[in-house]
């Protein structure tokens, strides 16, 4: 039996229409929820991404943790996203504004990939699997 039905991965972000109209443009498609307080976009079945503003979560966790705000920049999390088409993720990923981290390489571990970071400093990386 399988106890967890879907993943939804929340990205804090400072501005949620920069980020929803950066992530539009990634995904080529419009977002699934796109309300005050939260964005949500289906990535693929039983994944969403959702997008929610800083000053959003740090309601929630009140004086528990730093306020998000504090880590704007700081890459806090990789979204690891295997495609059809690197290449043309590649384009595309310059093309919407994402800040290249590095280009598309063959890494040890069987993947070709290359990395962006998003607005906020969150790092994508586009991964396709290959033949060693």
């Amino acid at each position: 039996m399988q106890h967890i039905k879907l993943t939804e991965i929340i990205l804090y972000v400072k501005d949620q229409q920069a980020s929803a109209d950066f992530y539009t443009k990634i995904f080529r498609k419009n977002p699934d929820l796109h309300v005050p307080g939260m964005t949500e976009f289906v990535i693929c079945p039983n994944c969403k991404l959702g997008l929610m503003p800083n000053n959003g979560i740090a309601k929630i966790l009140s004086d528990k943790t730093p306020h998000p705000n504090t880590g704007n920049g700081i890459p806090r999390c990789e979204l690891y996203l295997y495609v059809e088409d690197i290449q043309f993720e590649f384009y595309m990923a310059l093309k919407s504004g994402a800040k290249l981290i590095s280009p598309i390489e063959t890494r040890n571990w069987g993947d070709a990939v290359c990395y962006f970071a998003d607005l906020d400093g969150h790092i994508l990386a586009f991964a396709q699997k290959i033949a060693l």
